[in-house]
């Protein structure tokens, strides 16, 4: 079985965080698994190929914000956050609120408004 890599917390720097956190997909990801706890991959609802969907674990999992471990035949990731936290302190907690914030949708009122 493949060995997967995960950085040291030491060595999670913060350009790689911030790359791995900036894919709107890999943010789904990341927001699922804040809110549901640890989850096996195929259990994401994101519209993207099962392959590009382990490009984004790998990515998040290299960058060190998702920690994978294999059961069987399924990978199961969590979030590093004792890690990051104690890295960049607040900066998870403060991308997860602006990107939750962000897929908020719009009133009906306000859309009705910039129709007009």
């Amino acid at each position: 079985m493949k060995i997967l890599f995960h950085p040291d917390r030491k060595d999670i720097q913060l350009a790689s965080v911030l790359y791995a956190l900036s894919d709107p997909i890999r943010l789904s990801i990341i927001s699922d698994i804040h809110h549901h706890g640890e989850q096996a991959c195929n259990c994401f609802n994101v519209p993207v190929a099962k392959s590009t969907l382990s490009h984004h674990a790998r990515t998040l999992r290299e960058a060190g914000v998702v920690h994978t471990r294999v059961q069987g035949t399924q990978r199961i990731l969590s979030l590093r956050t004792e890690d990051l936290n104690a890295r960049f302190p607040g900066l998870l907690d403060s991308v997860l609120r602006a990107y939750e914030a962000a897929e908020q949708p719009v009133p009906v009122t306000e859309v009705e408004a910039e129709g007009e």
